[in-house]
């Protein structure tokens, strides 16, 4: 029987490896990379490949979802890693993965790393702690335009939560959804402020762990408005009343800049 080492990259590129992850690369017998629900900086696996000697082997989401390559390789091999960008159990299709490995009789290790979840509201200067339920909001699709993300959102906010918003994306159709693009979508279904008043105060968070990281924070008439630059982007919606030290660090991301 295999061993799968779920390991994390965290949100940077091959440089934000931990010495324990790099470890479990190089020591495996099959590396794979999943490119579904997120994705590393342009080059990260093709300079990883290198220093590890070895190709890594990239899964779309039909490949990951199929469980099919993963578990083929623990029946060949003692050691098989897969690589995920941010933390590899913040996505439950990797949970899912490791319960099919375990019914298969294999065996798994875990190298976390840093996740958006909790990084995007740390890098903005928001309080952990306060976050109620996380939501995604979809890439545009005809006749599909849901409001639940937006109740969500009221719900925290009634509950004085912050709400972390996760933005689709397609990588192996190049599509990623903008910061931009979702808020315009939320004013769109939202016209009156019911869920999401239309002065609300909203945070943008774009490139996180990167060294061209960059945060906003204003109204999300103001903030729809923008340009984030290149993907990732990760929006978060604050309670309507801040911590006083949460208002003091987020307001280095006011806009418009101040001096």
């Amino acid at each position: 029987m295999g061993e799968l080492w779920f390991v994390g990259l965290g949100l940077g590129d091959e440089r934000g490896l931990s010495a324990r992850a790099r470890e479990a690369l190089e020591r495996a017998d099959e590396v794979f990379a999943e490119e579904y629900t997120a994705v590393a900086p342009a080059g990260t696996l093709d300079r990883l490949a290198r220093e590890l000697g070895r190709p890594v082997r990239r899964l779309d989401r039909s490949l990951l979802e199929s469980e099919g390559p993963i578990v083929e390789a623990l029946g060949r091999y003692e050691r098989v890693a897969l690589l995920v960008v941010g933390d590899p159990f913040a996505a439950t299709t990797h949970v899912q993965l490791r319960i099919a490995a375990e019914r298969a009789g294999h065996t798994w290790r875990y190298e976390p790393a840093a996740s958006i979840l909790t990084a995007a509201v740390g890098y903005l200067g928001l309080m952990h702690y306060r976050c109620g339920r996380t939501v995604s909001w979809p890439l545009p699709a005809e006749g599909f335009e849901p409001t639940s993300p937006l109740e969500q959102m009221e719900g925290n906010r009634a509950r004085g939560l912050h709400t972390v918003v996760l933005l689709d994306l397609r990588p192996a159709e190049g599509r990623f959804l903008t910061a931009g693009e979702a808020l315009r979508a939320m004013r769109a279904r939202d016209r009156e402020g019911r869920w999401l008043p239309r002065d609300a105060p909203v945070a943008v968070a774009a490139r996180v762990g990167r060294d061209d990281a960059a945060g906003w924070f204003g109204p999300v008439e103001r903030l729809a408005e923008l340009d984030f630059g290149p993907p990732l982007h990760t929006i978060v919606v604050p309670a309507p009343e801040l911590h006083f030290e949460e208002a003091e660090a987020i307001r280095r991301f006011r806009w418009p800049r101040t001096p």
